[in-house]
């Protein structure tokens, strides 16, 4: 009989020796397993905090001390977006990748929505990954990349309708990618986003009951929830030299929950 199949040893690309990588949210969940696959191939890692001073420490722990920074700034707000990537520029001169990797999504009906959570939503969904792309570009050479966040459920017919305000804000992100990318493409900047399934994530549990959660699980081929490493090894392609003919693209990682 044969071996049961085995993808053997994961390979590390060292690609990105001396690119100097933003991320948004990068403390926890995606965020930091993009930053430690990053820069475990030889990235310079800014991980951008909103918050929790404790949690960056915890995350920087986890990364080489030499090669990574924690930076705290409200990654909804546009003024503190620019201030960032000042701060970035000052100490290192550029930013070769960014990724827009903060977000938020209250599950909520129709009924229970208020202008509050849908302001609050877009802004930090939205309005700031895109400011964050225009105060980010110009100190981005060729070969740049751009990186945004979206979901398995902007491309899904059959949403529950409490996804409703956070399905649209990143149907908003995909527009934005997909423009971004033919007028960055002029600089050599690709622009892309990768689109999580349901992802094993603090966010993506919160407000969940478990009897939820297995649900989800069985509606995947696979009977469970993707990991945040499995995004972070789409995130690295992204940001490599190897997907220097990628741009404008979605890229589902979603083990076929949504096809």
């Amino acid at each position: 009989d044969k071996a049961p199949f085995s993808a053997g040893p994961k390979m590390t690309n060292n690609n990105l020796e001396g690119k100097i990588v933003l991320i948004t949210g990068g403390t926890k969940g995606i965020g930091l397993a993009a930053a430690q696959r990053l820069s475990s191939a030889g990235a310079t890692v800014i991980l951008n905090y909103s918050r929790s001073a404790s949690a960056a420490e915890a995350a920087l722990s986890t990364l080489p001390s030499d090669r990574t920074l924690a930076l705290q700034a409200d990654a909804s707000s546009p003024t503190q977006m620019r201030d960032l990537v000042f701060r970035i520029i000052s100490k290192y001169g550029q930013i070769d990748i960014v990724l827009a990797n903060a977000g938020t999504m209250p599950l909520l009906p129709l009924e229970q929505l208020t202008e509050e959570t849908f302001d609050a939503t877009y802004a930090l969904n939205v309005k700031g990954p895109l400011f964050l792309a225009q105060a980010a570009a110009p100190h981005m050479p060729a070969g740049g990349r751009i990186i945004f966040v979206s979901t398995g459920i902007a491309r899904s017919s059959a949403v529950p309708p409490p996804y409703a305000l956070y399905a649209s804000t990143k149907g908003a992100v995909e527009q934005l990618t997909r423009v971004l990318a033919r007028d960055l493409g002029r600089r050599g900047i690709t622009v892309n986003a990768v689109a999580p399934g349901p992802t094993d994530t603090e966010l993506f549990r919160e407000g969940k009951p478990e009897a939820m959660i297995k649900a989800i699980e069985s509606q995947t081929p696979f009977n469970r929830l993707g990991t945040p490493a499995e995004i972070a090894e789409v995130v690295a392609f992204i940001a490599s030299s190897e997907s220097s003919w990628v741009s404008g693209q979605i890229i589902g990682a979603n083990g076929a929950s949504f096809v």
